[in-house]
């Protein structure tokens, strides 16, 4: 479990920092450049460890850089309103390649119900996609408190929840395969 938390932070490491540095500062520009600057060292230090990058990191330091520009170039705060949304369409696309969540599952998972890792993997994306477009009506509202809590609670909480779901969902199967496996 250690090993899959390390994994997604590393995945969404620029992610990570801008919200910090926002939250910290209240200062969009610096989050902005600071998750800038995080995701190119990134991409610096695992070159020079000799380290890959997976898919999903490449995609999220693009999406850093490329939404992170913009939002330096533009400072609309109805661009950075939607933005979120922008990002949550962009890792759904990512996530609806087959098996992406594979390689956060532990192996007894991945040896025994590699379809159903694939199917939450899915539903992931469609997620990403409901939440997206959940984002882009509340932004539409320009009220930053609506937004605040949509993107908080509504979002972080429907993340939260599915993961606890699948979790469950996972485990009870995998237990029940191994049983019957056992039995046989």
């Amino acid at each position: 479990m250690k090993d899959v938390f390390a994994r997604l932070a590393s995945d969404f490491l620029s992610a990570i920092l801008f919200l910090v540095i926002y939250l910290l500062t209240d200062n969009v520009i610096l989050a902005t450049s600071v998750a800038i600057a995080g995701a190119i060292a990134q991409v610096i230090y695992a070159r020079v460890k000799g380290r890959e990058l997976s898919f999903m990191t490449y995609a999220s330091v693009a999406l850093v850089v490329l939404l992170g520009t913009v939002t330096l170039l533009t400072n609309d705060p109805r661009f950075m309103l939607a933005k979120p949304s922008i990002a949550h369409f962009a890792i759904g696309v990512i996530m609806l390649k087959r098996g992406w969540m594979l390689r956060y599952m532990p192996p007894i998972v991945v040896e025994t119900v590699p379809e159903y890792v694939t199917a939450a993997g899915y539903a992931w994306a469609a997620l990403m996609f409901v939440i997206g477009a959940g984002m882009i009506a509340v932004a539409s509202t320009g009220d930053l408190k609506l937004w605040a809590f949509y993107i908080t609670v509504v979002a972080g909480g429907a993340k939260i929840l599915a993961f606890a779901v699948q979790y469950v969902v996972l485990r009870l199967i995998v237990t029940s395969r191994r049983r019957a496996a056992a039995r046989a």
